[in-house]
């Protein structure tokens, strides 16, 4: 039992990487815009939480770096689409090569001038983003381990699902952002303010990117600066939202199930069944890939990307 406990557990810290990635790209699409440079931006907001964390010792100056980090990148995104009218999906595949890149040389000239061969940051920081002890509820048997031993990034992940699926879901300004991403031109003729909207959320969709990217550098990787740490999770998180069906609420569930796939050769034990170590590492993978075949055999209006989604909109042409 406690193996199963702490297998969930686990999970659920190495899915919120995940989470932040898709409700991103949840809050991008909703405003009909494919953003494929999910991987670029949390590269860029890994590199910038773990740098602004280096200098600053500070947490929450990390935090909010790894956001700034994550909206400036967006911006870039949000300029040459929606401004610009370019492709989308070269765009997006543009901003992930260019945020990996940018990554891996910043973070390897950070360690040179440090002049060390492994750059960590210090235990103030790595202290503050340990699992938070709630006095009586985290030492409750079971439920404690999980529901109330977790660190800070993953309480504010699943808090921010929420906030934003009733913003998306439950609010005028939500209903506006919905009714661009279905129709750009019938929401310009209501008086809705296409671009403001458009680049609205497309700015905050990478913003919260980037912070996935400063959960990755700053917990995953246990505070020292690793080459590619995002490691192809940003591509899941890109399905992750066809799984989700576009619902920030659902967001959480998928994180969580493709959190345990990431983490499931930790708890299979090699004495009972003998699996080549890379076929775990291509599980993920192989499950985002069947994830993809199934929703679009099984298509319901009720759970379909929105129908402007990946289309540029041209004002002239209303």
């Amino acid at each position: 039992m406690n193996t199963f406990v702490n297998f969930l557990h686990a999970a659920l810290l190495a899915g919120t990487p995940l989470m932040f990635g898709t409700l991103g790209e949840i809050t991008t699409e909703k405003a009909g815009n494919l953003n494929l440079g999910v991987e670029g931006m949390m590269s860029i907001g890994a590199i910038a939480g773990f740098y602004v964390g280096f200098t600053t010792q500070n947490i929450l100056l990390a935090v909010l770096g790894a956001f700034a980090a994550g909206i400036l990148s967006s911006l870039i995104y949000a300029f040459l689409t929606v401004t610009l009218k370019a492709n989308q999906n070269v765009t997006g595949l543009t901003l992930t090569i260019f945020g990996v890149g940018f990554s891996n040389f910043f973070g390897d000239f950070l360690r040179e001038s440090a002049g060390v061969s492994v750059l960590k940051l210090s235990d103030k920081i790595t202290n503050a983003v340990q699992a938070v002890h709630i006095p009586v509820l985290s030492d409750l048997p079971y439920v404690g381990k999980l529901f109330f031993q977790y660190n800070p990034f993953v309480y504010f992940g699943i808090l921010l699902c929420i906030i934003m699926g009733i913003y998306i879901n439950h609010t005028r300004k939500g209903l506006n952002l919905r009714a661009i991403g279905e129709n750009p031109g019938a929401a310009d003729a209501a008086g809705i303010n296409v671009t403001r909207v458009k680049y609205f959320n497309i700015l905050l969709g990478g913003g919260i990117c980037g912070i996935g990217g400063a959960y990755i550098s700053l917990v995953l990787c246990g505070g020292v600066w690793v080459t590619n740490s995002v490691n192809g999770l940003g591509w899941i998180a890109v399905a992750l939202v066809i799984f989700a069906s576009w619902n920030p609420f659902k967001a959480i569930l998928g994180s969580f199930i493709f959190g345990a796939f990431n983490i499931l050769k930790f708890y299979i034990p090699k004495s009972i069944i003998s699996i080549p170590e890379a076929i775990f590492d291509m599980l993920p993978f192989l499950v985002t890939a069947i994830v993809l075949i199934v929703t679009s055999i099984r298509k319901s209006k009720e759970n379909t990307q929105p129908a402007g989604c990946g289309i540029n909109y041209f004002r002239e042409e209303r």
